[in-house]
């Protein structure tokens, strides 16, 4: 395997000379075409850890997700991928199944200079770990420092949704599902479900748990139970994803309530396991590849030690599936 002392001893001209090449340093373009030729000859593929090493920059960044098993998470790794390798970086894909600890080790490999930034989605208490001092962008999750976060528009998705419930006939309203007790910008879509019921006056109720609650199915059991075994009280329900809305939608058929028939159901996510796959349930759907588009370009410049703004806010629409009329 040919070295950079290979390809400058076949072009006739110095280490150096090569080496700034390599690393898009200007050369003289005489320079320049013997180098390039020496390369071709030998076949030359460069080290591009040594490189990194001597620019101290690896041109990869680690994506943090809290499991690549979700739809909503795999599209956005997809996604930032994709748009990575415009910038011709790579990524370290870091599935740390919702785990604290793992989390605080990616993090601790980028103070170490092993990655140049980090993309995150995380809803741990991992405040202390983070620093502005780290290349960071946080997905759906404000820091206490000045971390910038990019998220799709929660509020106005939780008001879209009470809308077109109520536009579908729905009188009587339910929001459903549980979170980490970590503060996150996925708050806010029960918080503008809320608002637009309360300003026009329609009838709610809420079925929600923070934490990390391994019995929230049989909360959610009560609650359904309650609210359709004898008398139906509810005619349209807003869960906080789409995996909720599944779960409810599930649970429902036990009871034999029928979608949409007797109750109507809108998820939020509208993630797709692949590229032909078409959005089935009713759902707000998120901008998955601008939120991705706009990460990477954030981080780019903040690696560049750019000043950037701390909050993006994407639009998000509503996608009509089978589970409203």
């Amino acid at each position: 395997m040919a070295t950079i002392k290979d390809v400058a001893k076949r072009a006739g001209v110095s280490v150096g000379s090569v080496s700034n090449f390599i690393n898009n340093m200007e050369v003289k373009p005489k320079t320049k075409f013997l180098i390039e030729e020496a390369i071709k000859e030998l076949k030359y593929e460069p080290n591009i850890y040594a490189r990194g090493f001597k620019l101290n920059k690896t041109n990869t960044i680690a994506l943090i997700i809290p499991s690549i098993w979700h739809p909503f998470f795999s599209e956005m790794a997809y996604n930032i991928e994709k748009s990575l390798r415009k910038y011709e970086m790579k990524m370290i894909l870091c599935n740390t199944e919702d785990n604290y600890e793992n989390e605080v080790q990616y993090i601790t490999m980028a103070k170490q200079n092993k990655v140049d930034g980090i993309i995150a989605i995380t809803y741990s208490d991992i405040d202390k770990y983070i620093s502005s001092n780290i290349p960071i962008i946080s997905i759906d999750r404000y820091f206490s420092d000045n971390i910038t976060y990019v998220s799709s528009d929660n509020f106005n998705g939780g008001k879209i949704a009470a809308y077109e419930l109520v536009k579908s006939g729905c009188e009587n309203l339910a929001f459903i599902g549980s979170g980490s007790k970590i503060d996150n910008a996925t708050r806010k879509r029960k918080q503008g479900f809320i608002s637009y019921c309360e300003e026009n006056n329609i009838s709610y109720k809420l079925c929600d748990e923070l934490g990390k609650t391994k019995n929230f199915s049989s909360i959610l059991n009560d609650f359904l139970s309650e609210n359709f075994k004898c008398i139906k009280k509810i005619d349209g329900i807003f869960t906080i994803t789409d995996d909720y809305a599944f779960q409810v939608i599930e649970k429902l058929e036990k009871l034999n309530i029928e979608v949409p028939n007797d109750v109507q159901v809108i998820g939020y996510d509208g993630s797709r396991s692949c590229a032909k796959d078409n959005i089935k349930i009713s759902t707000i759907r998120q901008p998955v590849d601008m939120i991705a588009k706009e990460a990477v370009e954030y981080l780019i410049k903040l690696i560049d030690k750019k000043e950037i703004q701390k909050e993006i806010i994407l639009p998000v629409k509503f996608v009509k599936g089978y589970t409203t009329k």
